[in-house]
């Protein structure tokens, strides 16, 4: 976009120039003046200039007519691949099935289409990356609009595998240390249940032992759970293809959170209840879905204060509603609330609004970062409200029918990573 603002500002100002030159008077003679030019030959100049000016983009440019047959189109939409040889000898070429596509779904929406994929080159070379929109222009003719995002591509492969990678090789000496730790408590235990009589040196090492040992054990845990989350995210952010969306109840999503929320919650003396409509049902993957409920649960279980006799119970409710087009389940509790500072920030990885609080529950700052690419990557989106000392809701809405038009995109091979990948947003 960058680049065509620029031609478009570089040919205005030769044009300005072309025009001052043209004012001024040559040998004594009054100018020419544009204006007194033949409509003709003004349109033919305008004409050239404007080919001149989209040939030396870099951003590739084709228009389709309504039968999908190229009209116009620039040699940086050639170079990308965007034009195929036709099927019978000395045919004209024909669109990318890509291309083809996203035009179909611009003419039947009327709305602009994206998508960014990996395109397959072929004789060895990295696939090229391209970001796609199509606009329709009436008559059925489409613009299609194609940006070289290769480079960027090469670098969010090499992050996301290197996050998977160093992730992978932490999980061996996290889970070393996990098993030592409860081996050496198990220890301590044993030995302080021994009918032997002790001095009170060996009982103060014993009890030194046992608070150390419970320390690694808390923090292996929290550092566990911390290369788990790196790798989902790394996962989510499109490192692995999306499953194809499949119909999901939200009963069972949230039967599946309550469960899992129940040990801490009864340990912090917290009720977690359901309220709303039954029967949803909502798009996507069930287990990215369930991860992402979860996370706003045990979120809100961590952040709500313990029980207290003689008060009732804090309580945590999951509420679910819904239209025909969409499904809004919110996570309501009655915690320490969020400062309106933190919250247009709270969904950024690694962001904490209490540093001390996270420390204290095992906090990654990474939850709220994968329940927002969740909702992102099933065509949703998730929103914050809170009130200081009264608490938080958090809301996550996802789309309760199938999604029109899915991309039938072919599979863009992944060479460095040895599989396809498929990135797109229809």
């Amino acid at each position: 976009m960058a680049a065509s603002t620029g031609v478009a500002v570089g040919a205005a100002g030769s044009l300005v120039a072309m025009r001052r030159r043209a004012a001024q008077p040559v040998n004594g003679r009054e100018p020419v003046v544009e204006s007194d030019l033949p409509a003709e030959v003004r349109r033919a100049g305008a004409k050239g200039l404007g080919r001149r000016s989209l040939d030396a983009l870099r951003v590739g440019v084709l228009v389709l007519d309504a039968d999908d047959r190229p009209v116009l189109v620039n040699p940086a939409a050639k170079e990308m691949g965007l034009l195929r040889a036709g099927t019978g000898v000395g045919g004209p070429p024909v669109a990318h099935t890509v291309v083809r596509t996203l035009a179909g779904q611009a003419r039947r929406t009327g709305t602009r289409r994206e998508v960014e994929l990996d395109l397959p080159r072929g004789n060895g070379r990295d696939p090229l990356g391209v970001h796609i929109r199509a606009v329709a222009l009436g008559d059925g003719h489409v613009t299609i609009e194609a940006a070289d995002v290769t480079e960027a591509h090469r670098v969010a492969r090499v992050r996301r595998d290197f996050v998977a990678n160093v992730s992978h090789e932490l999980k061996t000496p996290v889970g070393a240390v996990q098993l030592l730790a409860e081996a050496l408590l198990d220890a301590t235990a044993m030995a302080a249940e021994t009918d032997a009589p002790a001095t009170d040196d060996i009982l103060q090492d014993l009890a030194a032992a046992r608070r150390f040992a419970e320390r690694i054990q808390h923090e292996s845990t929290r550092l566990g759970r911390l290369v788990s989350e790196l790798l989902d995210l790394a996962r989510l952010q499109g490192g692995e293809p999306l499953p194809e969306p499949s119909p999901v109840s939200v009963d069972r999503i949230i039967a599946e959170v309550i469960d899992r929320t129940g040990t801490p919650a009864t340990a912090k003396g917290l009720e977690v209840g359901f309220a709303g409509t039954r029967g949803l049902t909502v798009y996507g993957s069930e287990s990215q879905l369930v991860a992402a409920v979860a996370n706003l649960a045990e979120n809100a279980v961590n952040y709500s204060p313990d029980a207290q006799e003689g008060r009732p119970a804090p309580r945590v409710t999951i509420t679910a509603r819904g239209d025909e087009d969409w499904v809004e389940i919110t996570v309501s509790d009655q915690g320490i609330g969020i400062e309106p500072k933190d919250l247009d920030r709270i969904f950024e990885r690694f962001y904490r609004a209490d540093r001390a609080r996270s420390r204290a529950t095992g906090g990654t700052g990474l939850g709220l970062a994968i329940v927002k690419h969740i909702a992102t990557n099933h065509g949703g989106q998730v929103d914050v409200d809170s009130t200081v000392g009264v608490g938080s809701t958090f809301t996550l809405r996802l789309p309760a029918r199938p999604p029109d038009d899915v991309l039938p995109l072919p599979l863009s091979i992944e060479i460095a990573a040895g599989s396809a990948e498929v990135k797109g947003t229809a």
